[in-house]
Parts: structure tokens; sequence; C-alpha cells
């Protein structure tokens, strides 16, 4: 009678390992920009619990790496294996085709909205009773005031500020050139910190206690007066702001070598359905769906796109941040 007690014993066992050699685990990682940390941290947990229900034998765990969007697109050519990134500037995701050919040229049209799940503008914070006055870009450069935001050239935050700034003295200005430029002069030169990325330059301005001004994503600055309720920010959108959209894309490469194809094409497909622009919303980023948009209240603004104003980002690149360009020379002339 042992034997067949034995038996389904070891018919048992062969098929406890048939099933936990049918059970996979799936990880991915998304490469994302500074200040994104508590978006993700939301967006990705109701994502997980959708993907384990339809995939009983595939069990997903989603990793995140945040920095500057350029140091994580640096960080990618130089061996980070990202599966996807979720960043707030194309330059920073179309580098990964040209110098790391980690997915195709066409990469923007795989998804809607070029590929822009969701977007914000620029907008500032001030303190408790906005001693400053503060309004408009106009009020920023007055020779009392001290601005925060992030380094133009490490983070793509920090290049949203400074052609935000640009675009909104170019049409003050009717298009003069030269009062542009010497606006953006002393705009640069009331910077008193240049953080690498948008997070240290919140912890900046809200833990050092530094500037009168935190220039960030309209979604930063409204997380921060939210969470630093007792300290009484303001926020401002200022009435004429850039169109600061945040591409996403797999990277063909990686996934390929990681078999996580399906996996990463559901995630940034999640990111356009209603349930998870929901909770973009909540922490006040914009969508580009009328019906949701109608329940907010985002204050007004005109909104103007780097493509209209600057001829698109690889031209504002080389104009504005290249080495020698419009802010090395501005930075030079305002410390003159």
């Amino acid at each position: 009678m042992r034997f067949p007690i034995a038996n389904k014993f070891l018919s048992g066992a062969a098929l406890s390992l048939l099933l936990a050699a049918s059970a996979q685990a799936t990880e991915l990682l998304n490469s994302s920009y500074d200040v994104s940390r508590e978006l993700f941290t939301a967006l990705n947990a109701p994502f997980v619990q959708q993907w384990d229900a339809a995939h009983p034998n595939d069990k997903l765990t989603i990793r995140q790496s945040h920095a500057g969007s350029s140091k994580q697109a640096l960080a990618i050519l130089q061996g980070l294996k990202a599966d996807v990134v979720t960043y707030n500037q194309v330059t920073d995701v179309q580098i990964l085709h040209d110098r790391g050919k980690l997915l195709p040229a066409d990469w923007q049209t795989r998804l809607p909205n070029h590929s822009s799940p969701f977007y914000s503008t620029m907008a500032f914070l001030v303190r408790k009773g906005n001693p400053k006055q503060i309004h408009s870009w106009n009020d920023l450069v007055r020779s009392d005031v001290k601005l925060i935001f992030p380094n133009p050239k490490t983070s793509g935050n920090g290049r949203y500020t400074w052609l935000a700034a640009w675009g909104a003295a170019e049409q003050a200005n009717q298009g003069d050139r030269a009062k542009t430029e010497q606006f953006m002069t002393q705009f640069v030169k009331n910077v008193e910190v240049f953080d690498t990325g948008g997070r240290g330059a919140t912890t900046t301005f809200v833990d050092r206690g530094l500037g009168d001004v935190l220039i960030s994503f309209e979604s930063e600055v409204n997380a921060i007066r939210q969470q630093y309720a007792d300290q009484g920010y303001e926020v401002i959108v200022p009435d004429v702001d850039i169109l600061a959209e945040f591409p996403v894309a797999w990277l063909d490469k990686n996934v390929t070598k990681n078999q996580t194809t399906e996996a990463a094409k559901a995630y940034l497909n999640y990111l356009y359905t209603p349930p998870a622009q929901k909770i973009m919303m909540q922490f006040y980023y914009r969508v580009n769906n009328p019906q949701l948009m109608a329940q907010a209240k985002f204050p007004q603004t005109n909104l103007f796109r780097v493509e209209d104003r600057f001829g698109g980002w690889e031209k504002a690149m080389k104009t504005h941040f290249a080495s020698g360009g419009e802010l090395d020379k501005l930075l030079a002339a305002g410390r003159g």
C-alpha cells in the first residue's frame, strides 16, 4: 500500500514543480524625472493589481529611478537597463534613439498626443502673503527678487522655465530681440541657486529657506503648497506660459532583452486610461481629456508650444542650451 501513496506524493510534487516552472515574475524599471516620485507611487499600485489579476502566473514589480531627466537619459546611455522612460522633455527621449538606437525614430507616433499622456506648465511658488507681490514673469526681473529653479543644463524642468520666461518676454516685447535678451539677463542674474533637478530646487526653497520664488512645474508647486499647508505658500500661474509635455516610451532594445515588451506597452497604455488620468489630476497634472478637465479647476493661461515659438526642441537646444548658447552668453552677461 505504500507504493500508491508514494506515487500519489510524487505526482503532487511533480505537479508543484510544473506549476512553479510555469509561474514567472516580471520586473519593469521606469526611468523618470526628478519630481515624479509621488505620482508614480500612486499610479503603479493599481496597474500592478490590474496586471496580476489578468496574469495570475506572472507577478509584476515596478521599480522607479528618479533624477533630472537629462541625467536619467545619460545613465541609460551608460548602461542603465530601463524598460520604459517617462520624462518631461522630448529631447531626453530622442537622444536614446540618436545616440543609443534603443528605440525607433518614430517613437512619438506610437502613442496618442505625441506619446504624452499628460502635460503641465510652469508656475511660481511664493511665500505666505506673497510679500514681493509676484504676479507675472515681469515681476521676476525686479532687483529685489531672488529666484530658485533647476539648471537648464541638467534639467528639463529648468529648460522649460528658461523657455517659458523667454517666450513670455518675447511676446511682451513684440519680438524685440534686444529687449528680450535684456530681460533674460536680469532673469538669470536673479537666480540664487541652480540645482541639478526640480526636487533639489524644492529642497533649497522649502528646507533651506532660500529665494523669494520657486519656479517649477504646476504639479510640483501645488504638491508643495498642499504638503506644507501650515507654511501658507501661494501658487501663481502666469497668464502667458509654456506647454510642458511629458513624453513616454518603451525602449525596444531593452524590453526585447529583458522579455518585458508586453508589460512595458501595457503600462504606458494604462497611463492614457481615465482611472490613471484621474490620479494624475490629483497631483495637479493636466490631461488631454476634455470631460475630465471640465471637472477640474486649473487656472486659465495661454500656453505656447516649443515647436511654435522656438522651431522645435532640436533648434531650441542648439540656440539656448548648447555650449556658448544663449544661456551661457546671458549668464556671463549677468555676472559682468
